[in-house]
């Protein structure tokens, strides 16, 4: 295998979690899985923490397909093979999908009081709301737990990912101020307080639930609008392991993060970034035990920004009546199961 783009202080952070046995497999899956990538997929950030699957930015995306040429490689709307589907990973402690999805927010610090000048806060919340059951989100139907590792298409057998998405509810965090750029550790150390906080107002499944932690107008983690959009990860806790989404505030990166993206508004990457996160860990609840292709990109990933043809991201109405733009998601059963990007199944 070539180790194009290793990094020898990635090396040496890899080689000590491996002798304190945390997270190596992961760690180094990380790594080896986006050796020669250029956008989106697995990526270690933190010492000593899981890796996370970030969704790129709009220009990361369009010059990965560029030099991959037009819809190749990881992305687009035609494969030819099951070397390009997404296939199962075996899963985390047996968890691979989330089976009966809820959604949780927390908006996190001080910095959200009087200080939501897109209003994302009720975009978010409005999104959760409407998705359950749309035909945007029945995609991830497709995939399943329960099935044999290098499974492609589960044909009824396993547990099958949810469309019957909940929302769990918002909780404001804003006694204090959160840290101004958080760090991956206090980003999962919110979440793991998120879930203490809704399990004291009623029974949580920590295997089929998601956290999303929102961060204020301002407030963005280090690398967001320029080295991502947002990213999805997992950390353990007394409840067990938690999957968590970080939701920067989305407009602050402008275009790079979907601002008007395909004409669909000033504020349509709010959505579209949400959607994309809130799949992937529907289809990959503990990255990266559930459904990803051979280059370690997620069911978003391959088709993140895509702005004309099939899979371009449109507006699209839920069941309840409300319109969101959201971005295609891959369908390993598209095109007569050689697959594509979709949005809707």
């Amino acid at each position: 295998m070539s180790n194009k783009g290793f990094s020898p202080r990635f090396a040496v952070s890899l080689l000590a979690c491996c002798i304190a046995g945390t997270f190596c497999t992961f760690q180094a899956q990380a790594q080896s899985s986006n050796a020669n990538a250029a956008a989106g997929g697995l990526r270690y950030l933190t010492p000593g923490q899981p890796p996370v699957m970030i969704h790129p930015t709009v220009g990361a995306s369009e010059a990965a397909r560029e030099a991959k040429g037009s819809h190749g490689g990881h992305g687009g709307g035609g494969g030819g093979s099951t070397s390009v589907n997404l296939y199962y990973h075996g899963g985390v402690g047996g968890i691979g999908v989330e089976t009966a999805p809820v959604v949780y927010v927390v908006f996190w610090g001080s910095q959200w009081n009087n200080n939501d000048p897109s209003g994302e806060a009720t975009i978010v919340e409005n999104f959760l709301k409407s998705v359950g059951g749309s035909t945007w989100s029945a995609d991830n139907t497709q995939y399943c737990q329960g099935v044999a590792s290098g499974t492609y298409f589960c044909n009824g057998t396993g547990q099958a990912a949810g469309n019957n998405i909940v929302y769990g509810g918002a909780w404001y965090d804003n006694a204090s101020a959160a840290p101004s750029r958080p760090s991956q550790s206090q980003l999962a150390a919110e979440a793991v307080r998120a879930e203490a906080f809704f399990a004291s107002l009623g029974s949580i499944n920590t295997q089929t639930a998601q956290f999303v932690v929102a961060t204020a107008h301002g407030d963005n983690p280090q690398g967001f609008g320029t080295q991502y959009c947002a990213w999805h990860s997992y950390t353990s806790s007394t409840a067990g392991n938690i999957a968590y989404t970080n939701l920067p505030y989305i407009t602050d990166a402008g275009t790079s993060c979907g601002a008007n993206f395909n004409g669909l508004g000033a504020n349509a990457g709010i959505t579209i970034v949400e959607g994309h996160e809130m799949s992937e860990t529907i289809t990959d609840q503990f990255p990266s035990g559930g459904w990803l292709d051979s280059s370690g990109y997620e069911t978003g990933d391959k088709c993140a920004w895509i702005s004309s043809g099939q899979g371009a991201s449109a507006d699209v109405t839920f069941p309840d009546g409300q319109t969101f733009p959201v971005q295609s998601l891959w369908s390993n059963a598209f095109n007569n199961n050689a697959g594509g990007c979709v949005i809707k199944y």
